[in-house]
């Protein structure tokens, strides 16, 4: 049976004027009107929301844990062996001898920036110490908690959370975002990826319906990130400032600060979406990195060098030999009590494992959308490994 020869066209309807010109009413609109509801009814009936979330939430995570755990897996060893492999690992994502749209270094700096490298940096301390205090070994009884025989495993699940996982569901996402549309000359848009699957049937309803969960599932993991960003944030100018109104009696930052660090860091997203891809998000990437280097200089200088390289690379090996089991083995409850082995290991990895891999995930589209744009002209092996590294 012949090879049918690729699709290289998605007739999708846009506006040809008005607002909403270039864009598919449907997929704006939908996705519009589901992200409206969903804030009025968290903010109307925000304890009948965070219950009725917080069940959804325990649904999932206690029957598609294995789903996230497998799948996530399977992402990372898709993108090695589309890499490794000769014929994949040479692809183009644009045309034949199409040139990069930035230098290296830029193009590694906006990858590390929009990828896990803020995250990373904000939680390279915090990790670490919360897994030397809880963490499998220690649940099972292999390891003491807050003690030195806790080191290395502390160092092995933090790698874990921001490691070569994290890492793959956002290459994947924009690996066939950009294979895609730069390469076969389809729309950047989610549903794209998924034409080899559903081919032209992705011009109407199953298409615009694929790219608005998309947009509320990027909606959705950027409020998470937002969250956590803004609390941190108004955490920091308040150790750093000391004013009483950045705090409340919880020793939590209070509505005004919230409120407050949400408007600058909402302002300062603007700026640097405004001013486009090739000038203030590159320039803030690149001042990133170039900060990234100070910090960890001054810390290898002034710290304790030797402890740093240490757990470095051996929290590296610890963690690269105990990657298969990590990312397979699954606890599962047994129903006897929360104070059993077996479902503190269940409770801790849908704390920790399987709420981090929902969260790259749901945030996959938008991350992968973003790497896709600044990939143009680079081949498959060029952007998974330099992404992995």
């Amino acid at each position: 049976m012949p090879i049918k020869p690729p699709l290289r066209k998605l007739d999708i309807d846009t506006a040809d004027s008005g607002f909403y010109q270039g864009f598919n009413t449907y997929v704006t609109l939908g996705a519009k009107v589901a992200i409206v509801l969903l804030i009025i009814w968290a903010a109307v009936r925000s304890e009948s929301a965070g219950s009725t979330l917080g069940a959804i939430r325990s649904t999932i995570d206690a029957n598609t844990g294995p789903w996230y755990m497998y799948a996530v897996a399977f992402f990372i060893v898709t993108c090695f062996a589309l890499a490794i492999y000769p014929t994949t690992g040479k692809l183009m994502l644009g045309k034949v001898d199409e040139k990069p749209g930035f230098d290296s270094f830029s193009w590694f700096s906006m990858m590390f920036g929009a990828g896990i490298g803020i995250g990373m940096l904000t939680y390279a301390t915090a990790v670490p110490i919360y897994h030397f205090g809880s963490n499998p070994e220690t649940i099972q009884g292999f390891a003491t908690e807050g003690g030195e025989d806790n080191v290395r495993y502390a160092f092995k699940w933090a790698f874990l959370r921001w490691g070569l996982s994290a890492w793959a569901c956002y290459a994947i996402v924009g690996l066939a975002l950009a294979f895609f549309s730069y390469a076969r000359g389809l729309p950047l848009t989610i549903r794209s990826g998924l034409t080899p699957l559903f081919g032209t049937t992705l011009e109407g309803p199953l298409g615009h319906v694929i790219d608005i969960v998309s947009v509320v599932a990027t909606i959705l993991g950027v409020a998470v990130t937002i969250g956590y960003g803004v609390s941190q944030f108004a955490s920091g100018v308040f150790n750093i400032t000391g004013a009483d109104w950045l705090m409340n009696a919880e020793g939590t930052p209070t509505v005004a600060a919230m409120l407050a660090a949400l408007g600058v860091v909402m302002f300062c997203s603007i700026l640097s979406a405004l001013s486009g891809v090739g000038k203030g998000i590159k320039w803030l990437s690149n001042l990133n990195m170039g900060l990234s280097f100070f910090v960890l200089a001054f810390f290898l200088v002034f710290g304790s060098t030797l402890f740093a390289f240490k757990s470095l690379f051996v929290g590296m090996w610890d963690y690269i030999t105990a990657l298969p089991f990590m990312s397979l083995h699954l606890f599962r409850p047994d129903g006897t009590g929360v104070d059993n082995v077996t479902n503190q290991l269940a409770d801790w990895q849908g704390s920790w494992t399987i709420f981090y891999w929902a969260w790259w995930i749901a945030f996959a589209p938008f991350v992968g959308l973003f790497l896709a744009r600044i990939s143009r002209g680079r081949s498959v092996r060029e952007y998974v490994l330099v992404f992995a590294a």
